[in-house]
C-alpha cells in the first residue's frame, strides 16, 4: 500500500505529525523502535516562562494556545485525560528575587502569566521562607499515557511498524520506498537517534541526558507544581515527580545513582516530610545550542524532511512545529528562518553556531565552578 507520508519515530514529535496529518485526512505510516525515551520520561510540563530569569519563553503565548487546543482535541479523540492544569509556584530564595518577580510581572508580555502578589502556602512540610511567585496558565501533560494511547490507536489501524529503521535500505528515487512500504515523502522524527541518520547527521544536534525520580510522600499534601532548583510535580495518590538533571557526557538511557543523589539532595532542602523513592527514569533530550528546533527539508533530497531538536520544552512547542512543517510541505508556507534547518546550510551559519557552542561550554564551566555571577549572566546573554 502507498502512503503520502512515512514517519520515522513515535515520540512527541512523531505523534504530533501523525495527529496533524490525521486531521487533514492525509495518509501516513509510522516506523519506530521506541529506542529514544525522552518523551516517555519527560515531566510533561508546559510552562510559558523561563523561571530562572523571569522572562517569556520563545513564542510562548502562540505555542501555548495551540498546544492546549491540540491536547484537548486528542483527549476527546482517544477518550483519555492527559492535560492536568496546575499553577507553578516559583520558590523565592531571597527578597531580591521577590523584587525581580514584581518588576517582571509588570511586563506586558508576562502579565497574563505572572501573578504580581507574593504567595505563601499553608504547608509546614515545604521550606520556603521568602514565599512564592505564582505562574498561571501552566500544567502537565501525561506524556506516557498520551504516547501509549496514540500508539494503540495506530496499531489498531495497521499504521504502526515496531522495528529499527535501516537508513541504508531506504530508496529515495524514482519512488520513495522502504521494504514493502511506498510513500511520497518521509519525515524523520528520531530524537537523539538523528545522530545515526546519514541524511541529517550533519546538523548540530546535541544530547542532554535528563533523569527524574518518582517519590511517595503521603504527608506532603501538595496540589501545585513547585519550582526551585528542581521541580516537584503532583501525580496523584501521594506520588510526586522530582526532576530533573542535566548531563552532557552520558548518552545512555540508564538511570544513575549520581543523578538520584543530586535530586534527593536538592529535594531535602525544599521539603521536610518523609518520602520514599519508588521509581527513577532517564532519557536523552534532543537539543540545539541556539535553543531552536530543527525543522525543514533536506538540501538535496526534496522528499526527505525533519522534525527534531524540541529540547526540554517539547510539550509546549511540538504541536506548533508539526503544524508548521506540514503547512510548509502541503501549502508552501515559508518556514521561519530561526527553526528552518537551512540556517545550518552555509559556512557562515555553521561558524556562527560553533561560536555559540563555545560560549555555551564557557557558561557551563562558569556555573560548575561557581565563578562570578556577573560573568555567568553576561555569557548566557551572549548565547541567547
Amino acid at each position: 500500500m502507498k502512503f503520502e507520508y512515512l514517519i520515522v519515530g513515535s515520540g512527541l514529535a512523531g505523534l504530533m505529525l501523525c495527529e496533524t496529518l490525521r486531521k487533514r485526512d492525509i495518509s501516513f505510516k509510522v516506523i519506530s523502535n521506541n529506542s529514544q525515551k525522552a518523551s516517555i520520561v519527560a515531566s510533561g510540563l508546559y510552562n510559558p516562562v523561563v523561571l530562572k530569569r523571569f522572562n517569556k519563553a520563545w513564542n510562548a503565548q502562540k505555542q501555548l494556545h495551540y498546544a492546549i487546543t491540540v491536547y484537548n482535541e486528542i483527549e476527546k479523540f482517544l477518550k483519555i485525560k492527559i492535560d492536568h492544569k496546575l499553577p507553578i509556584f516559583r520558590v523565592f530564595n531571597s527578597i531580591k528575587e521577590q523584587n525581580h518577580w514584581i518588576v517582571a510581572s509588570d511586563n506586558v508580555e508576562l502579565d497574563s502569566f505572572l501573578d504580581p502578589e507574593i504567595k505563601y502556602l499553608d504547608n509546614s512540610n515545604i521550606i520556603a521562607q521568602h514565599g512564592y511567585g505564582k505562574v498561571n496558565n501552566t500544567g502537565r501533560v501525561d506524556t506516557k499515557l498520551l504516547l501509549n494511547s496514540y500508539k494503540k490507536y495506530l496499531i489498531s489501524r495497521d499504521l504502526y511498524v515496531e522495528e529499527s529503521f535501516d537508513h541504508k535500505i531506504l530508496n529515495i528515487s524514482p519512488q520513495l520506498s522502504y521494504k514493502n512500504i511506498l510513500a511520497n515523502k518521509i519525515i524523520f522524527a528520531e530524537g537523539f537517534g538523528l545522530k545515526k541518520n546519514p541524511f541529517f547527521n550533519y546538523l548540530p544536534l546535541q544530547g542532554t541526558k535528563g533523569e527524574l525520580v518518582i517519590i511517595s510522600a503521603p504527608e506532603l499534601n501538595l496540589n501545585v507544581i513547585l519550582k526551585s532548583s528542581i521541580f516537584i510535580v503532583p501525580l496523584g495518590d501521594n506520588n510526586y515527580l522530582v526532576g530533573s538533571t542535566y548531563a552532557w557526557d552520558d548518552y545512555s538511557n540508564l538511570s544513575t545513582n549520581k543523578a538520584k543523589n543530586e535530586l534527593l539532595e536538592k529535594l531535602e532542602k525544599l521539603i521536610s516530610c518523609p518520602y520514599e523513592v519508588v521509581y527513577q527514569r532517564a532519557g536523552i533530550r534532543p537539543t540545539v545550542a541556539d535553543r531552536r528546533p530543527l525543522v525543514g527539508q533536506h538540501k538535496s533530497y526534496k522528499n526527505l524532511y525533519l522534525l527534531n531538536g524540541l529540547g526540554s520544552r517539547g510539550v509546549l512547542i511540538a504541536p506548533s512545529m508539526a503544524k508548521e512543517l506540514i503547512e510548509f510541505i502541503e501549502e508552501g508556507i515559508t518556514l521561519s528562518h530561526e527553526i528552518n534547518i537551512s540556517r545550518f546550510n552555509t559556512t557562515i551559519n555553521i561558524l556562527f553556531f560553533i561560536a555559540q557552542v563555545i560560549f555555551f561550554f564557557i557558561a557551563i564551566d562558569l556555573i560548575i565552578n561557581k565563578k562570578d555571577n556577573y560573568l555567568i549572566d553576561n555569557t548566557i546573554e551572549v548565547i541567547y
